[in-house]
């Protein structure tokens, strides 16, 4: 048995190899060739098998010469698919959103405009880094809702918007709570403000709620004289906010005491 398997490894590997040298051998054909109508055949037979990295160096190659024939759109559709599928977003991007300035009146024109919706969102990083994907793939979907409100593709388009939102308040909180953290209040209790103006139903408002009510109380009892009390005031303003909200919290009772503390002060 194992004298058999041997013999059959020792002709399976030899015929995979010669496979892959014949493959290689047509593709630099009809890369080096110079008959264009072979090369973009080669080029859409490589696509049809999804072997995306040889249709676009065959593409690639055609795109000038088929610039501004009937065929031109099908190929610069493919070619902004290759990159896509490669991996390479950004560059996908600018294909399909050169097919969609160039032939708004094709058909494949909302898709294209999806695309780059998509290819932006693929390129969304984690909430804690640079978010500036994230917003252009939100405006993106959002540009694809607005033009085309009863494509199929519209809940999707919703759902991956929905997604990257989720994302930006995520960062917008825990950019906001490292000012907290490091007792920056002033700058806490504005940052606070600003995530809560920007996300007003942030998964995160109860602690951000909080968060601007222990900043507001801890910025006042460290001010001077002359604006203590009117920052004691504000505090039991935002205790009143969060406690209209989230009475039943966890953390009520530690507002209250905050609360009760602030009223002492404005007592003296």
């Amino acid at each position: 048995m194992t004298k058999l398997l041997s013999k059959f490894k020792l002709i399976i590997i030899p015929l995979t190899l010669i496979i892959l040298i014949s493959s290689c051998s047509k593709f630099q054909k009809a890369l080096k060739s110079k008959d264009y109508g072979f090369k973009l055949e080669k080029a859409i037979e490589y696509y049809q098998k999804e072997d995306y990295y040889r249709a676009e160096a065959l593409f690639s190659d055609v795109i000038p010469v088929y610039r501004g024939t009937d065929k031109a759109r099908d190929i610069m559709f493919m070619y902004a698919y290759c990159h896509y599928y490669l991996g390479d977003n950004f560059i996908a991007v600018h294909y399909f959103k050169n097919f969609s300035k160039t032939w708004s009146n094709d058909p494949r024109t909302p898709e294209a405009d999806f695309m780059v919706a998509r290819c932006l969102y693929d390129e969304s990083p984690r909430y804690n880094l640079d978010q500036s994907s994230s917003i252009k793939a939100i405006e993106a979907f959002q540009y694809y809702i607005t033009m085309y409100p009863t494509s199929e593709r519209v809940d999707e388009a919703t759902k991956f918007q929905e997604n990257l939102k989720k994302r930006l308040d995520k960062k917008s909180y825990s950019d906001s709570k490292l000012y907290s953290q490091l007792r920056q209040n002033k700058a806490a209790v504005i940052s606070l403000k600003n995530s809560l103006k920007d996300f007003p139903d942030s998964d995160y408002r109860e602690d951000i709620m909080f968060l601007i009510l222990k900043s507001s109380y801890m910025l006042a009892k460290n001010s001077n004289e002359d604006v203590k009390k009117e920052r004691f005031q504000e505090t039991i303003n935002e205790y009143y906010a969060y406690i209209d909200e989230f009475a039943g919290s966890s953390r009520a009772k530690e507002a209250e005491r905050i609360y009760a503390l602030c009223i002492k002060e404005l007592q003296k």
